[in-house]
């Protein structure tokens, strides 16, 4: 039986972060910190992953979306609302001015399709979402 607090879009999602994490560290980039809240003055902000590609020099933050079934006809980005872009853009500048990072940064969001249960995965990896403005320093690598 399942404790009360046992909640299975947790459960799904720390797998998705976990399956997420091993793509990342796959293709060269260096995991800094995960599930990170940099904003003191609103918790409900959160990165899913903070990752350094050494290769070109850049921060890389990560929004993971877990999803249970993939299809080709769904649309790329269906999770990530104006909402959810804006609390992204709030919380990644924060990270940058908590810890003083000056060099080059890009927003990425990776959709992880599948579950624990048939360990089956497709993932959808997503460089360079639009987050910042033209004025910031957003590394756009192709």
């Amino acid at each position: 039986m399942p404790k009360p607090c046992d909640n299975i879009g947790v459960r799904h999602g720390s797998w998705g972060e976990e399956v997420a994490s091993r793509y990342l560290r796959a293709r060269g980039l260096e995991i800094i910190e995960r599930n990170s809240r940099p904003c003191a003055a609103d918790r409900r902000l959160e990165i899913d992953i903070v990752a350094y590609e050494s290769r070109t020099d850049t921060l890389v933050f990560v929004e993971v979306k877990q999803h249970r079934d993939f299809s080709p006809y769904q649309r790329r980005l269906r999770s990530v609302n104006r909402r959810k872009l804006a609390n992204m853009r709030r919380v990644c500048n924060n990270w940058r001015l908590r810890f003083g990072w000056q060099g080059g940064y890009r927003f990425d969001v990776l959709e992880v399709y599948g579950t624990p249960e048939t360990g089956e995965t497709h993932i959808d990896h997503i460089r360079s979402v639009p987050l910042f403005t033209a004025r910031e320093r957003q590394v756009a690598w192709t």
